[in-house]
């Protein structure tokens, strides 16, 4: 009998300062949506849908069927509700401090 092989991977998400990551095994050949759906961010985070939302792996864009690796994080990305350019950024602060 052969034995499957699993990979270890992680999901994450962020939502109004609340902070969802999760570790777990899958077996070789999970995909993105895979770990998603697997990990149970969706029944904490209701919002946290892998369909509606964009997934990365490690800040990088990926389609939901992208096969993963060993070690993965899995990123659910929420849409930018707040215009960039009206947002104060600290490092524009930090330079007119120097």
């Amino acid at each position: 009998m052969h034995e499957q092989s699993t990979i270890r991977v992680s999901v994450a998400y962020v939502e109004h300062g609340k902070h969802f990551w999760r570790e777990f095994s899958l077996p070789a050949g999970s995909t993105a949506l895979d770990a998603v759906t697997h990990s149970g961010v969706q029944q904490r985070f209701p919002a946290a849908d892998p369909q509606q939302l964009k997934l990365g792996i490690f800040g990088k864009p990926v389609k939901p069927d992208r096969e993963l690796e060993e070690g993965d994080r899995v990123e659910l990305y929420r849409p930018i509700t707040a215009d960039p350019e009206s947002v104060p950024r600290r490092d524009r602060e930090e330079q007119n401090q120097s």
